[in-house]
């Protein structure tokens, strides 16, 4: 009798444990989908986030071409560049789990243009206007540094 319960309750504890690793195993889909900026110009990039893609997945929009969501626990990103002709507006992008058929969407805005060329500092040369400008302040100190050195060489020389 002994035997018999302890045959029982070893079979169901096995059971209990392969019925519960496929449901490990499978995840829920994509779920908390980010994108950051939510508003990007024409031609500027994406970064998507979302989690529960254990093994990647794929991301896709009329605004830009399919990309690959990363693989791995935790969080799963990808980045897209949005096309340079697309038309500005808001649109949709739909992220999709390699193991899962659930599909999440969010919403994105693109803006027209090319947004700011921030960052060139030092690799602009500076245009004919701005050379003329600092070519006629040299100048101009040019001029009122030998008046200066006129003036005060005459006023030395008249005082002997």
């Amino acid at each position: 009798m002994r035997a018999s319960r302890a045959l029982t309750v070893t079979a169901t504890a096995f059971a209990a444990v392969g019925l519960a690793a496929p449901i490990a195993a499978a995840t829920n889909g994509p779920v908390n989908v980010a994108v950051n900026p939510q508003s990007v110009h024409q031609g500027g990039t994406l970064k998507i986030t979302a989690q529960g893609c254990g093994h990647g997945g794929k991301v896709w929009s009329n605004a830009f071409p399919t990309t690959t969501l990363s693989a791995g626990d935790g969080t799963n990103y990808a980045h897209a560049r949005v096309r340079d002709n697309t038309t500005p507006g808001q649109y949709h992008l739909s992220v999709k789990c390699s193991d899962n058929n659930r599909i999440a969407t969010h919403k994105f805005t693109v803006l027209a243009g090319n947004g700011a060329q921030g960052g060139l500092g030092g690799s602009m040369g500076p245009s004919s206007v701005e050379m003329q400008v600092g070519g006629g302040l040299v100048a101009a100190a040019a001029v009122g540094g030998a008046v200066f050195l006129v003036r005060r060489r005459r006023t030395s020389h008249a005082a002997f």
